[in-house]
């Protein structure tokens, strides 16, 4: 893989060009486009994000000082700053997104048998939440939210086998995170965990038709009629164990299914909580570790804002601001494929901040970054680090 090549071209060679060029295909991207290929504009963008720019200009600067190596990192030219920010305004932002769900296919085949929690689930087990993105209203004025504020959600799932994002979508700031919902394509047998801002039992029958499972907290207030109680072992936490159904409401009845009410006490918080869930074969307790397992998307979306370049934009319309975020996510998935793919112990914190300085170094990947291990001494930053940690 090396063959005297810079370390950017190396992490570029994870990048099959028939798919890509296909993303391209189906959205027309290359229309008329004479020079500055869709190719070069994700490669610009890329860099970007590997060395942590925060704007345009900081990426355009920094090529120009090595524009006699452009060429063997698949340039065809200078890169230009008004050509690059007329890219990412006009062309289609789903090209990056779709590339984007290409390596997620990848990645989650490389990851399927990474074990990072201790619950005994063969199945693919998914975390579903949001994060905002805030905006600047003066700059974003298409972004406005409720608030009165500038943003964009990202829905996203999170496969827990390996922490390797599987799905995601945008959304206004005002949008609710339920309707992310209809979006989703469920694998049958798999595992979808959500919190309280999800609870909508017709989307939840539809996951149950699917022959999915999924697993939430029951909001206040919910009305519902016991069937029957299974035996429980208070000794692990759990209160009760019960069969019910969906009970009266001011509407039409939405869940037509049996469902469990699991209601547990947590002694580490000292509080009670209610799960609902349509699946009966997992022990109950087994049911409450797994919503536990929700926390690791609050982790992950707190890794991406810090260590991604999406913290400044380098565009104001809303296809730039897109472009820049499916980018920021296909940089994660390259570098978590060929951590997987050389087998490098490092964690993805490491690798990142060692890669940001060796972009234009000629030397092996594996070399560079597994000859020495580092020693971080701060536990808050080594708990942020493990994301894919084996």
């Amino acid at each position: 893989m090396h063959q005297g090549k810079y370390v950017f071209s190396q992490i570029m060679d994870a990048v099959v060009r028939y798919q890509f060029n296909q993303c391209v295909q189906r959205y027309h991207g290359e229309y008329w486009v004479k020079k500055f290929s869709c190719w070069e504009q994700f490669l610009a963008l890329a860099f970007g994000q590997l060395s942590f720019r925060e704007s345009l200009r900081d990426i355009v600067v920094c090529l120009f000082a090595h524009r006699d190596k452009l060429y063997h990192f698949g340039f065809r030219s200078v890169v230009a700053r008004n050509t690059l920010s007329h890219a990412n305004e006009k062309r289609d932002w789903r090209i990056f997104r779709d590339y984007a769900l290409v390596l997620i296919a990848q990645a989650k085949l490389l990851y399927s048998h990474d074990r990072l929690f201790t619950l005994d689930i063969d199945e693919a087990v998914y975390v579903i939440d949001s994060t905002i993105i805030d905006l600047c209203l003066a700059l974003f004025p298409w972004a406005r939210s409720q608030t009165g504020c500038s943003a964009i959600k990202l829905h996203l799932g999170l496969e827990l086998h390996g922490n390797i994002p599987s799905f995601f979508a945008f959304t206004s700031g005002k949008a609710a995170d339920v309707c992310f919902l209809d979006q989703v394509v469920y694998e049958t047998g798999a595992y979808y965990v959500f919190d309280r801002g999800y609870l909508d039992f017709d989307r939840f029958y539809q996951i149950h038709k699917a022959g999915s499972f999924f697993v939430t907290r029951a909001k206040k207030g919910w009305s519902f009629r016991r069937l029957c109680s299974r035996p429980v072992d208070k000794k692990v936490g759990v209160r009760c164990d019960q069969v019910v159904v969906e009970g009266p409401h001011h509407h039409t009845k939405k869940y037509f299914a049996q469902m469990r009410r699991i209601k547990y006490y947590d002694t580490e918080t000292k509080r009670y909580y209610i799960f609902v869930t349509n699946n009966f074969g997992l022990p109950a307790k087994t049911i409450a570790d797994l919503y536990k397992q929700r926390w690791q998307i609050e982790l992950f979306f707190k890794w991406l804002k810090q260590h991604l370049a999406i913290k400044t934009f380098w565009g104001r319309s809303a296809n730039a601001v897109k472009t820049q975020i499916c980018v920021a996510l296909s940089a994660y998935l390259l570098v978590a494929i060929l951590k997987k793919q050389l087998r490098i112990e490092r964690n993805s914190y490491e690798i990142l901040q060692i890669l940001s300085v060796s972009l234009f170094v000629k030397t092996a990947i594996t070399r560079l970054i597994s000859e020495r291990q580092l020693h971080i001494v701060d536990s808050t930053v080594q708990k942020q680090a493990q994301l894919w940690v084996n």
